[in-house]
C-alpha cells in the first residue's frame, strides 16, 4: 500500500507497528545528529524522528516547507509529549523516506493563524485549503449535508435533480443570464431557487422532494449571502403550516444532535413578522438576551395596532412631548434600549456609542443617554430639556431598573428601527450577551405578502409569486383593488395589509430557513400575477 496509515489515527495502542504515512511537511527540526519533521495530512499531524543514517541522506536532499513526502518507519513512544494534539504521544522512527515532490517557500504560513492576507490567500487557495480552519469548515459543512440527507431520506424524501438553465421568472433579485448560442439575441437564467421546478413535482405527485442545490442571485455582497450559494431546498404536499414546521424542527435538532452533539430540546418560540419588528427591530431577532425595543414615538401607519409606550403619560397623547427639544419633536420615531447594568458607563463611553451609531453604516445624527442611578437619580444628555420626573416616565416605559443605562435613538422610521436593533446587537456583544456556545430557534410567522418598489411603482412578492395569502385575506386579495395614484400612499392600499403564509427559521439572529404554503387556486394564482403586474402571456 502507498501509505497504512493517516498523519491523524495512530496513538500510543500503535506502538511497535510499521507504517507508512504520506502528507506535507509542517516544520523542520534539526537537533544535531537527529531531525524532527511534522507530517501534515487532512487527518492530523504526526512527529516524525530521522535517525542518524537517514539525517546524512536529509544532508543531501534537505526538506523545506509544504514538500510531499512518504515516510516508512515504527510507532515509537516520545520521549516529550504533546498534549495538543491526538498523535502527541507517540512519533514514526523512520526507516526510509522519499520526497514525492518538492515545494517552493510558501507566501503564508499555512496554520490556523496565518500570516496571510486576504488577496494573497485567494491568489494560493490551494494553499489555502490546507489550513485548519477551511478544513474544519468544510468538514462541518460535509456533516451538515450528510445529516440532512439521513433524515429527509427517513421521512420520506426523494434526492431529485433539477435544470440549471432556465427560464427568467420574478423573483426576489435579479438573475444572471447566459447568452443561448442556438438563439442569438436570446438568453437562460440561471435559477435563484428551483422554485418552477419543484411545484412541477409537487403536481406530478412526488409529494416529498429536495436537492442541496445551488442558486444564483445577482445582489450585492453581504456577509451571509454570495452570489452563488448553496441551500437545502424541500417540497411538500398535503399539508399544513404546522407540518412544515414540527418537520424541519426535526431536521434542525436532527443536525445539532448529529453535528454538534448537542440534545435541543426547548420548545422553539414563534413570533410575528410584527412582533419581530416591534420589539427586535429586524425579521430575523436573536432572542438569547432581552434588551428590547421600546417604541416612545412612531407613524401610525407603521403599527397601527400598536401604541406609544408614553402615550397617556405627563408627556402627552402623543409620545414625547418636550417643547424645545426638537430632535424628538421632528422625529417620525423615537426607539429606546434599556442596557442592563451600564448606568456607571463615563463620558467618554457614552461618547464612543454616540460616534459609534454616527458611522455611515449606521447613519444616524446623535445618541440620547439616560443614566438609572443605584440611588434614584437619573443623569441624562438632555437634561435641560426634561425634568427628573420625565427622566423617570421614560425610564419606567422603557423598563430601565436602577443600574441601567437608556440609550434613544430618534428619526425617519425605517432607518430609526435599523439602526437601533443594530445598537442592541452591539451593546449584547460588548457585554458578553451573545455567547457562542447558547443555541435559541425562532420561527417568524405571518410575514407582508407584498412589498412597494418605489422606484418601479408596483408592487413586488416579498418571498416569490407562488406564496398565499393567510386564509383572512383570501378576500381581500380577490376583490378589486384600485391601482395606486400616488406612490407616498401605497401604505394604504389593501394589499399593504395582506400577510403571507410564511415562515422564517432564525438562529442567534441568522436566518437559516424559510418558506411558504403555495398558492394552489387558479383565480388566486392568477389575481397574485395581476398584483405584480404580470400580463397574460408572461403567466
Amino acid at each position: 500500500m502507498f501509505r497504512t496509515k493517516t498523519c491523524g489515527e495512530l496513538n500510543i495502542a500503535n506502538i511497535g507497528e510499521a507504517v507508512t504515512l504520506a502528507g506535507w511537511v509542517q516544520t523542520v527540526r534539526k537537533f544535531g545528529a537527529i531531525t524532527f519533521v511534522d507530517l501534515r495530512d487532512r487527518y492530523g499531524i504526526t512527529q516524525l524522528l530521522f535517525g542518524e543514517e537517514l539525517n546524512k541522506d536529509l544532508e543531501a536532499n534537505p526538506l523545506g516547507r509544504e514538500f510531499v513526502l512518504q515516510a516508512t518507519g515504527t510507532v515509537t513512544e516520545r520521549s516529550s509529549k504533546n498534549k495538543n494534539i491526538p498523535t502527541g504521544e507517540i512519533e514514526i522512527t523512520l526507516s526510509s523516506f522519499k520526497i514525492l515532490n518538492k515545494s517552493e517557500v510558501p507566501p503564508f504560513k499555512i496554520e490556523d493563524d496565518t500570516d496571510g492576507g486576504d488577496d494573497l490567500r485567494m491568489k494560493y487557495r490551494f494553499l489555502d485549503l490546507r489550513r485548519g480552519p477551511v478544513k474544519k469548515n468544510l468538514e462541518l459543512r460535509y456533516a451538515v449535508s450528510r445529516s440532512t440527507r439521513n433524515y429527509l431520506h427517513e421521512n420520506g424524501f426523494m434526492d431529485i435533480e433539477t435544470p440549471f438553465l432556465i427560464k427568467s421568472t420574478p423573483e426576489g433579485a435579479r438573475d444572471f443570464v447566459v447568452p443561448s448560442r442556438m438563439n442569438p439575441g436570446q438568453f437562460y437564467a440561471l435559477p435563484q431557487s428551483p422554485q418552477t421546478f419543484k411545484q412541477l413535482l409537487m403536481v406530478s405527485g412526488y409529494d416529498r422532494y429536495y436537492q442541496i442545490v445551488k442558486c444564483f442571485r445577482d445582489e450585492d455582497l453581504r456577509a451571509d449571502r454570495q452570489p452563488e450559494f448553496t441551500q437545502i431546498d424541500c417540497e411538500m404536499c398535503f399539508v399544513d403550516q404546522e407540518d412544515i414546521l414540527n418537520m424541519f424542527e426535526g431536521l434542525v435538532k436532527r443536525i445539532f444532535k448529529d453535528v454538534k452533539n448537542i440534545d435541543y430540546t426547548e420548545v422553539v418560540e414563534r413570533m410575528t413578522w410584527e412582533e419581530a419588528m416591534w420589539q427586535f427591530g429586524n425579521d430575523k431577532p436573536d432572542i438569547r438576551f432581552g434588551m428590547q425595543l421600546c417604541n416612545l414615538k412612531f407613524p401610525s401607519h407603521a403599527f397601527p395596532t400598536k401604541q406609544a409606550k408614553l402615550a397617556g403619560t405627563t408627556l402627552g397623547d402623543g409620545g414625547l412631548i418636550a417643547a424645545e427639544f426638537a430632535v424628538f419633536n421632528d422625529a417620525e420615531t423615537v426607539i429606546a434600549i434599556a442596557v442592563p447594568g451600564c448606568s456607571e458607563y463615563t463620558r467618554k463611553q457614552t461618547d464612543e456609542l454616540t460616534e459609534w451609531v454616527k458611522r455611515p453604516q449606521i447613519g444616524m445624527k446623535g445618541l440620547v443617554y439616560i443614566k438609572c442611578n443605584a440611588d434614584g437619580t437619573f443623569k441624562s444628555s438632555v437634561d435641560k430639556f426634561y425634568s427628573e420626573q420625565q427622566l423617570k416616565a421614560i425610564a419606567n416605559a422603557v423598563g430601565a431598573e436602577a443600574g441601567d443605562l437608556v440609550l434613544i435613538l430618534a428619526g425617519a422610521e425605517e432607518k430609526t428601527r435599523k439602526a437601533t436593533s443594530d445598537l442592541r446587537m452591539e451593546m449584547g456583544k460588548r457585554l458578553g450577551l451573545r455567547k457562542d456556545n447558547d443555541f435559541k430557534l425562532l420561527w417568524v410567522l405571518d410575514f407582508p405578502l407584498f412589498e412597494y418598489a418605489e422606484d418601479d411603482n408596483r408592487w413586488v412578492a416579498r418571498h416569490h409569486p407562488f406564496t398565499s395569502p393567510k386564509p383572512s385575506d383570501v378576500e381581500t386579495m380577490i376583490g378589486n383593488n384600485p391601482a395606486i395614484e400616488n406612490a407616498a400612499e401605497y401604505l394604504k392600499h389593501p394589499y399593504a395589509s395582506i400577510k403571507a403564509n410564511a415562515y422564517d427559521m432564525v438562529l442567534n439572529g441568522n436566518e437559516i430557513g424559510g418558506g411558504s404554503i403555495r398558492i394552489f387556486q387558479r383565480e388566486l394564482q392568477e389575481k397574485m400575477f395581476e398584483a405584480l403586474g404580470m400580463d397574460p402571456e408572461e403567466q
